[in-house]
């Protein structure tokens, strides 16, 4: 294959390429049009993602200061360039070549010799496409702006509370988050937020205690069961007590599941345990040590009566130290660590610089990255050493 100048004549563009015969050759020229081109550029695909890329059922998502990604509906991709030693030419199709078409009195001869394809641009490399875990520690961010609390539901004019910094609509979560639709609802869920008037709210600590609280009491006066309330019955007494029926409605699905009940009609609750504990260990430390002995006491008489107080639904909650004889208690939630896993370990390392596997593993069995196994992430940021063959293995920061 030859490249020549620009010339006055050619035939065909990109399809005298597709088309070509082996054993053949055709010369090409640079388009007249050539030069950097810097809009157009190649994106190598799995062929999987095609179908999306073709219906337009993808989004470039990210702010100036960030590298862009790539969504899908359910998944993340992020965009590497990979260089080429090698030159790589584009040619456009025919119908752009055509400014370049044959002269009418060109010879015979000089039809033979005729360009027959357009070098618009020499490219230096492709695109390529990395699935990547979404970058969802920005929402995190985003919704501890402006917790929803019950002294917001009293405010009689919840337009001047829209006017203020920290609240977001679905779509400034899809313009500033890095994930797709599916991976950025998971992400809500996962933080307990909830849409109030077209904005997604986290919802203040205190107020969800309230909440929690005043439906206890009146489990008690009401002689309801935590395995078995009903909504019909639950809703109007707590939104008597000052408290919005949807935000009351919510709170029943972050610390209950539904159950099926066919014998009382409408739609019944249990009370899920682990969610219930966490929430009254959380209230008991915030922003304190305890001694471990203390925190049992006071957290078994929080615990609703029924619910199996044991200190292992706290795994991945709490952490414990020595201090001479004593052994005290304080939040460490895993919610509240980086999903980026070399910040994560980060953080772990910073907060303890060795670690026994049965501490580890709630801390980073959540830790998702396409490609690589828990094994491999243990492997990429720790150290794993065992003083005996029987002993527990212990990590550190590699």
């Amino acid at each position: 294959m030859e490249i020549e100048k620009s010339l006055p004549y050619g035939e065909g563009g990109a399809e005298a390429i597709l088309n070509i015969q082996s054993n053949t050759s055709i010369s090409i020229a640079y388009h007249q049009l050539f030069g950097p081109h810097d809009d157009l550029m190649l994106l190598e695909l799995d062929e999987k993602l095609l179908p999306d890329i073709l219906n337009q059922r993808v989004t470039l998502r990210g702010q100036p200061d960030e590298d862009a990604v790539l969504c899908t509906q359910s998944k993340t991709y992020a965009i590497k360039f990979v260089g080429t030693s090698n030159s790589v030419f584009l040619i456009p199709p025919s119908n752009l070549s055509k400014p370049l078409g044959a002269s009418p009195n060109s010879s015979e001869k000089d039809h033979d010799n005729a360009v027959v394809a357009s070098v618009i641009k020499v490219v230096p490399g492709s695109m390529e496409l990395v699935e990547v875990a979404p970058r969802l520690d920005k929402l995190k961010l985003l919704l501890s702006e402006n917790p929803y609390s019950f002294d917001e539901v009293s405010q009689m004019n919840t337009e001047l509370t829209h006017k203020n910094k920290g609240l977001y609509s679905w779509s400034d979560l899809v313009e500033k988050v890095q994930a797709s639709d599916e991976e950025l609802c998971t992400g809500l869920r996962a933080l307990a937020a909830v849409e109030i008037d077209g904005y997604w709210r986290s919802l203040d600590e205190n107020f969800v205690d309230e909440i929690l609280n005043m439906l206890l009491h009146n489990a008690v006066l009401n002689d309801w069961l935590l395995s078995a309330l009903n909504e019909d019955e639950v809703l109007p007494v707590l939104e008597a007590d000052g408290f919005p029926r949807e935000i009351v409605r919510h709170c029943l699905g972050v610390y209950g599941s539904k159950v099926v009940d066919e014998t009382r009609g409408g739609c019944t609750w249990r009370l899920e345990e682990r969610p219930v504990c966490v929430h009254f260990s959380r209230v008991i430390l915030r922003g304190k040590k305890m001694k471990l002995e203390r925190f049992m006491e006071e957290w078994r008489k929080k615990v609703p009566e029924g619910m199996n107080g044991s200190f292992d639904v706290l795994e991945g909650e709490v952490l414990t130290e020595k201090v001479g004889i004593e052994t005290r208690i304080y939040a460490f939630s895993v919610s509240s660590l980086p999903s980026v896993p070399a910040e994560r370990f980060s953080k772990l390392f910073q907060e303890k610089p060795k670690w026994e596997w049965k501490e580890l593993q709630p801390f980073v069995r959540d830790l998702k990255v396409p490609g690589l196994s828990s094994e491999g992430l243990l492997l990429k940021y720790t150290r794993r050493s065992q003083p005996s063959a029987d002993a527990e293995p212990v990590f550190s920061a590699r």
